[in-house]
């Protein structure tokens, strides 16, 4: 459905630093770009880098980006990269009793306070 979703910076090292480990988990590759950095994926993208309108970031209320993984030991090592790299916990893993089909999930913040989490199939189904 999306060709690509894009997160703002304001540090693109910073973000940098956070994002390669954290999408490494997922198997998504780092591309340097000048602004910021890609993450390429056949299914679409992720972008992390300055806004183009050249304003500073600011976190969108109620905006979760959302990361498919394999299993929930994936979504363990995806919230534990984002934790020793400068992000915050805004959920720790474990099966979202909510979710369509009591997915595994878990939820961070990164260095700019993006929402973002990553979910696999419970691993109890």
């Amino acid at each position: 459905m999306f060709s690509h979703s894009f997160l703002g910076t304001n540090d693109i090292e910073k973000s940098r630093a956070f994002y390669t480990p954290v999408m490494g988990t997922l198997g998504h590759s780092a591309v340097p770009l000048p602004h910021g950095t890609l993450f390429p994926s056949e299914a679409g993208s992720l972008i992390v880098a300055k806004p183009a309108n050249g304003d500073a970031h600011t976190v969108s209320n109620g905006h979760t980006l959302g990361f498919r993984a394999k299993s929930a030991a994936d979504v363990d090592a995806f919230h534990a990269a984002g934790l020793a790299n400068g992000g915050t916990c805004e959920g720790k893993p474990g099966v979202r009793e909510n979710s369509p089909g009591k997915q595994y999930g878990a939820y961070l913040r990164d260095p700019d306070g993006n929402k973002i989490c990553a979910f696999a199939p419970n691993p109890n189904a």
